[in-house]
């Protein structure tokens, strides 16, 4: 299952990739490609074939588009609802996900029995500097946000009994990898080097970028109100005991100066008044999350399924 947008020439080459790995070890396999609703027309002949180990491809276009999260969501459940597959690999369409890596992969995955989710650890990563040096100090401040250090992207093999449970859990609707850490499914990582694009350039800009980040950390978004509600207690505290110290320099010495501890007071004052504020807000946020019927995949994702179509065999 991909989700794809615009990368038509890349999916192209994927599939005869794909085909040449499955053939190569024995598999077999069929192609949901999830189209989040593409400008550019989908090719007549992109599925011309012929392949030994494909046995069907579909395109599922969505009636708008989602970007790539929200378009893994509904293609799980469209998998789960319609196909029931007894095993799905989850890759993205730009040939950065390696179709080498997957025999390593189903190798872990029959180790384990076939009872966790098995991820794609990055060990190295394809990208320019600058990309690299933000994605680095991305992972900082998710870790600092949610005590999670972010190793994986969508790269993954996902077992029936979990993909049952992915469809009901509303996090997937933000973010695929994030869900299975917030939900405590078992997942293993196998490390593998990120390949590169196999055609064209990237469709993600900055604000993409950020937003992708954002959906990861707001899946876990009573961690971060927490952690940030007794970072911001702590701050409380430190600036308590600063007005303690002024206090007692204004009437326990003279050193202070006239006017200095009024200023100094009410300045930790107004901070405090701001934290105490802000504690509030983030508690009330959290609250309210908890208590909030969301999106549920299975549920709901017909709502954004346009038309599947089956390109391949060419006949059906």
């Amino acid at each position: 299952m991909m989700p794809c947008y615009n990368d038509w020439e890349v999916v192209r080459l994927l599939l005869k990739q794909l085909d040449a790995t499955f053939t190569a070890s024995g598999q077999k396999g069929e192609v949901l490609l999830v189209d989040d609703c593409s400008s550019a027309p989908r090719p007549q002949d992109l599925a011309a074939g012929p392949y030994q180990a494909l046995n069907r491809i579909e395109v599922l276009r969505l009636r708008r588009n989602l970007g790539h999260q929200r378009a893994i969501c509904i293609g799980l459940s469209h998998v789960f609802e319609q196909h029931d597959p007894d095993v799905v690999l989850v890759m993205d369409a730009d040939g950065e996900d390696q179709p080498a890596d997957i025999p390593k992969m189903l190798s872990v995955f029959e180790e384990h029995h076939r009872t966790a989710i098995v991820f794609a650890e990055r060990t190295r990563r394809s990208e320019d500097f600058v990309f690299r040096t933000g994605y680095h100090c991305y992972r900082i401040l998710h870790w600092a946000l949610t005590g999670i250090r972010v190793r994986v992207g969508n790269f993954s093999i996902i077992p029936r009994e979990h993909l049952a449970s992915l469809v009901v859990i509303s996090e997937t609707w933000n973010h695929y990898a994030a869900s299975v850490f917030r939900s405590k499914i078992q997942h293993i990582g196998v490390p593998t080097v990120r390949g590169t694009r196999l055609a064209g350039n990237s469709k993600l800009n900055l604000t993409s970028l950020v937003v992708h980040g954002l959906s990861a950390i707001a899946v876990f978004l009573d961690v971060v109100g927490v952690r940030l509600t007794l970072a911001a207690c702590a701050g409380a505290a430190f600036l308590f005991l600063l007005c303690l110290a002024v206090i007692i320099v204004k009437y326990a010495t003279s050193l202070a100066i006239p006017g200095w501890a009024t200023t100094t007071l009410g300045l930790l004052l107004i901070i405090l008044m701001q934290i105490f504020v802000l504690v509030l807000g983030l508690t009330g946020l959290v609250l309210f999350n908890r208590n909030n019927l969301s999106f549920i995949p299975i549920r709901d994702y017909k709502y954004f399924v346009g038309q599947v179509i089956e390109i391949y065999p060419a006949h059906a």
